[in-house]
C-alpha cells in the first residue's frame, strides 16, 4: 500500500473562507499572504523558519484577525476612528509611531527628522498612486500603504479602546480600607480534622442521576474545546545496525580521495556533506567535538575518522595550522554601496572605490583616522566613535573583514571589499596568540536504507489493511504482543502530537474519521503509525462519561461529610470530638484571611473563612465544616489584626487601578470573543 495516497487524499483546501467572526470573513489566500509576509520578516531578522515557527505565525495571524474583527464592532458602536489629521501626526508629527520615528531619527542627535520622513512618504505616495510597478521602490510603497498604514490605524484604534475601557475603572476609598482590613486580619484556632479517608470509598454509592444533576448545575466548570484522542501502533523505520555499518563503509571509502583532493569544496558539494566548509580558522582552545584531542595533536594534511558525531559519520581534514590572535581591536571607515534601510544600491562600485582611495590618501597625508571616520563613514554604529570597533573574535565579522584583521599585523591598514561596500581597516591590537586550525569536515547522516524503510512501511500497511475495526485492531495488538500508545488531546489545528511528532496529514485524517475507525499507515518521523480514534470530544459541556471521573470524588466527599457530621453529633468540646472520632486536637496560629492555607494541612478556604467568623469567638466549638481534605470542627480562640501604619491610601488605590487596567488589557478582548460568533475552519485548509 502506498502510504502517500492517504496523505494526498487528506490534503487541505487551497481556496475559500478559512473562518469568520460576526460575519467578517477571512479568505484563505489573504491568510496565507499574511503568514508569508511574517515569515519573510523573521527571515530578514535571521530566524530559521521551521514548522514550529510557521505554526506560531499562523496562530498569531488568526488571533490578530479575531481581535480586529471583534474590536471593529466596538469601534463602530463607540465612534472610535483615526482622522486624516491624526494619521498625519502619527507619520510625521510629534507623536509619530515608533516604526517611523526609528527610521528617521538622527543617531548623532537622537532627534526625529520629520521633514525627511515627510519627503520619503510623499515620494512613496507618488509612486504608489501612479502605480509605477517598474520603479525599484514600488514594492516598498505598496507595502507601506497597503500593510503598514492600515496596521498603524488598527493599533491606534485599539489603544483608544483599551484606554477608554481601562480608564473607566474606579476604586473607592472604602474598598481600599476594607481590603486592607481583610488582609491585616489574623486568626488563632484549635481544630479536629476527620479525614475523608476514614470512610471507605466502596461504602459510598454515586448514581448516574446524581452525576447528571451536578453536571447540569455546574456546566461552566465542565466545558471543553474540540479535541480527539487516538491509540496507535508504531513500526520503527529507524536506521538498523546494518544501515549504520553501510554508511560507515561509504564514508571510509571516500577517505582516500578526501585526503588527496586539491579542491575540497567541490568534493564536499559533490558527495553531499551535512556540514558546509568554513573557510576560517578555529583556535585550538575553542575546538569541540568527540575527536578534538586527536585533531589538536595532528599535523597539517592529516585526515581523522570516520568517527561518530551525533547522527553522522565524520571525516576531519586539517587544511592548515597557523598562529593567530583570538581577538583583534580594529577601526574602520565604511563606504557603503547599499542603503541598509532599503537594501537598495546607493553608489556604483567604481565611485565607491574612488571614494575609499581618496579617504585613505587623506590619512596617508596626515589627517586623523578618527576625524575622517566621523565625517565620512557609513557605519553609524562606529562612526561616532571614530570608527572604533573594539575587540572582536573569530567569526564575528564577515569573512573578508575577519581575514585581514586576524592575518594582518598590528598597525597595518588596508582597503577591503565586503558585501557592505569598501572598508578602510586599521589593526590597532591583537592579543592571545595561539595555534589555530582550518578544518574541512565531511559528514554523512546515518539514515535508514530503502530496505529498512520499506520493511517498516510494509508491516504498518499490512497491519492497517488487515485490521479495519476496533475488535480486529485490539485482537491483532494482543496476538502480535505489540506496544500501543495513547495520545494526549489533539486539537483541530495542531501540527504536532505530543510524544509522537509532527504530522499534519495524520491530524487531518483524525478529524475526518469516525469513532473506532482505523487509519492507513502514516509516516511520522522515523516511524510508521497506524492509529485508531478512541475519543471524540465536541466543543461545549464535557460528556457524561468524562465528567463522572471528575464529579464522582466531589459527590463522594459530600456524602462522607454528611456521614462524619452525623457521627460527630452534638458535642460540647473539641476534646469530646477528638475522643469520639479518634483524631487529635491541632492548633494553628496566625491564619491569614488573604491566604486560605492551614499549615501542615493545605489549602482549605472554607475552613479558613469560618476561622474569621467573629460569632464563633468565645464558643466552645463550631458546627462541622466540610473542607477539601476532611471534616473540621473548630474552636476560634482569637481574631485580631496586624497594625499597618505604613498604608498609603493613594498608593494602594493606584496599585489596584493598575491591576484592574492590566486585567482589562489582557482579558477584555477575550471577553468580547466569548460573546462573538466565531467559525474557525482552519483545520480544513492547513
Amino acid at each position: 500500500m502506498d502510504a502517500s495516497v492517504g496523505n494526498r487524499r487528506m490534503a487541505g483546501a487551497t481556496s475559500g473562507t478559512i473562518g469568520s467572526v460576526n460575519g467578517d470573513k477571512l479568505d484563505f489566500a489573504e491568510f496565507q499572504k499574511q503568514v508569508s509576509e511574517n515569515e519573510d520578516r523573521y527571515k530578514s531578522q535571521g530566524y530559521p523558519v521551521n514548522d514550529m515557527l510557521t505554526q506560531n505565525i499562523r496562530e498569531e495571524v488568526w488571533k490578530q484577525f479575531e481581535d480586529n474583527a471583534v474590536l471593529a464592532t466596538e469601534y463602530q458602536k463607540l465612534g472610535i476612528d483615526v482622522s486624516d489629521k491624526e494619521l498625519n501626526d502619527m507619520l510625521v508629527g510629534p507623536n509619530a509611531v515608533q516604526e517611523i520615528r526609528r527610521a528617521f531619527t538622527d543617531p548623532n542627535t537622537g532627534l526625529f527628522d520629520s521633514q525627511q520622513a515627510a519627503a520619503k512618504i510623499n515620494q512613496l505616495r507618488t509612486i504608489y498612486r501612479a502605480n509605477r510597478k517598474t520603479d525599484q521602490n514600488y514594492a516598498m510603497a505598496q507595502n507601506f500603504f497597503e500593510q503598514a498604514i492600515p496596521q498603524f490605524v488598527k493599533t491606534r484604534e485599539r489603544e483608544k479602546y483599551i484606554s477608554l475601557v481601562a480608564l473607566s475603572t474606579y476604586v473607592p476609598k472604602w474598598m481600599i480600607e476594607k481590603t486592607n482590613a481583610d488582609n491585616s486580619q489574623i486568626a488563632s484556632v484549635s481544630y479536629v480534622k476527620i479525614p475523608y479517608q476514614t470512610i471507605s470509598d466502596s461504602t459510598i454509592k454515586i448514581s448516574d442521576a446524581e452525576i447528571q444533576t451536578y453536571l447540569a448545575n455546574h456546566k461552566s466548570q465542565f466545558t471543553q474545546e474540540e479535541s480527539r484522542i487516538i491509540n496507535y501502533v508504531s513500526f520503527s523505520a529507524a536506521p538498523t545496525s546494518g544501515d549504520s555499518t553501510t554508511i560507515f563503509e561509504q564514508v571510509q571509502s571516500l577517505k582516500p580521495e578526501f585526503t588527496t583532493t586539491t579542491d575540497v569544496e567541490t568534493f564536499l558539494a559533490r558527495n553531499v556533506t551535512e556540514t558546509n566548509f568554513a573557510d576560517s580558522y578555529t583556535p585550538k582552545s575553542k575546538l569541540t567535538g568527540p575527536r578534538k584531542d586527536s585533531i589538536i595533536a595532528s599535523s597539517k594534511g592529516t585526515v581523522i575518522g570516520p568517527y561518530l558525531d551525533g547522527n553522522n559519520y565524520v571525516l576531519a581534514r586539517i587544511m592548515d595550522i597557523k598562529t593567530l590572535p583570538d581577538s583583534v581591536h580594529a577601526r574602520h571607515i565604511l563606504v557603503g554601496l547599499v542603503d541598509p534601510k532599503t537594501n537598495q544600491p546607493k553608489m556604483d562600485d567604481s565611485t565607491g572605490k574612488h571614494k575609499i582611495d581618496s579617504l585613505k590618501a587623506l590619512i596617508d597625508k596626515g589627517q586623523r583616522f578618527d576625524s575622517v571616520a566621523f565625517y565620512n563613514s557609513d557605519d553609524e554604529g562606529s562612526r561616532i566613535k571614530g570608527g572604533d570597533l573594539g575587540y572582536f573574535g573569530q567569526g564575528q565579522m564577515v569573512k573578508e573583514f575577519g581575514d585581514f584583521s586576524f592575518n594582518g599585523k598590528k598597525g597595518e591598514m588596508k582597503i577591503v571589499k565586503t558585501q557592505f561596500g569598501y572598508h578602510l581597516i586599521e589593526i590597532l591590537d591583537q592579543k592571545n596568540f595561539e595555534p589555530a586550525l582550518k578544518i574541512a569536515y565531511f559528514a554523512r547522516r546515518i539514515e535508514p536504507s530503502q530496505e529498512t524503510d520499506q520493511n517498516a512501511s510494509g508491516l504498518a500497511s499490512q497491519f492497517a489493511g488487515e485490521n479495519r475495526n476496533k475488535e480486529s485492531y485490539d485482537a491483532a495488538v494482543k496476538k502480535g504482543n505489540l506496544h500501543t500508545f495513547n495520545s494526549p488531546e489533539i486539537k483541530p489545528i495542531d501540527f504536532n502530537i505530543q510524544g509522537l511528532g509532527s504530522s499534519r496529514s495524520l491530524i487531518r485524517w483524525i478529524y475526518g474519521a469516525k469513532l473506532g475507525e482505523v487509519s492507513e499507515s502514516f509516516p511520522v518521523g522515523d516511524k510508521y503509525i497506524v492509529a485508531i480514534v478512541t475519543e471524540i470530544n465536541n466543543k461545549g459541556t464535557i460528556s457524561f462519561s468524562k465528567a463522572r471521573s471528575m464529579i464522582e470524588p466531589i459527590l463522594r466527599n459530600q456524602k462522607k461529610a454528611d456521614i462524619i457530621s452525623a457521627k460527630i453529633g452534638t458535642v460540647a468540646t473539641l476534646e469530646a470530638v477528638s475522643t469520639t472520632m479518634k483524631q487529635p486536637v491541632s492548633h494553628a496560629d496566625s491564619l491569614q484571611f488573604a491566604s486560605p492555607y492551614i499549615p501542615n494541612v493545605g489549602p482549605e478556604p472554607k475552613v479558613v473563612g469560618y476561622s474569621f467568623d467573629k460569632q464563633l469567638a468565645g464558643k466552645a466549638v463550631s458546627a462541622s465544616v466540610g473542607g477539601n481534605e476532611g471534616v473540621f470542627v473548630l474552636k476560634v480562640e482569637n481574631v485580631s489584626a496586624k497594625a499597618n501604619y505604613n498604608i498609603d491610601i493613594e498608593q494602594a488605590r493606584q496599585s489596584m487601578l493598575q491591576s484592574q487596567e492590566s486585567l482589562i488589557q489582557r482579558a477584555g478582548t477575550e471577553a468580547l470573543k466569548k460573546k462573538a460568533k466565531i467559525e474557525d475552519d482552519r483545520a480544513k485548509f492547513l
